[in-house]
């Protein structure tokens, strides 16, 4: 079996592939894609629901959406386009400290 750790980090590199790929539905009327997005939001799911069975549901939730949140806005700037300023990269960097923080106090 995979350690949580590799199982959740690929949890987030599917939800991040599928938040990436969402423009690309048009609002969910290309259907193919809207399809591939909702499967990947399934299965990114499913897999964090593995990943609460070894690990606290607190610290899995917080490292998936922490992480996921760092993978999508650096995307959004280097893939879609979208603009960055100190403001977003200082917010990005306190949700890092805090998975941070909840993983080393998970750990005592």
């Amino acid at each position: 079996m995979f350690s949580p750790y590799v199982v959740l980090l690929a949890a987030i590199g599917i939800e991040v592939g599928a938040t990436t790929a969402l423009p690309r539905t048009r609002g969910f009327h290309d259907l193919p894609w809207s399809l591939a997005v909702m499967g990947a939001y399934i299965v990114s799911i499913w897999m964090l629901g593995l990943v609460v069975r070894q690990m606290s549901v607190s610290v899995a939730y917080a490292v998936w959406s922490g992480l996921g949140t760092a993978a999508i806005a650096a995307l959004g700037v280097l893939v879609l386009g979208e603009r960055i300023d100190t403001v977003k990269v200082l917010a990005l960097a306190m949700i890092v400290v805090g998975v941070v923080l909840l993983n080393l106090h998970a750990a005592h």
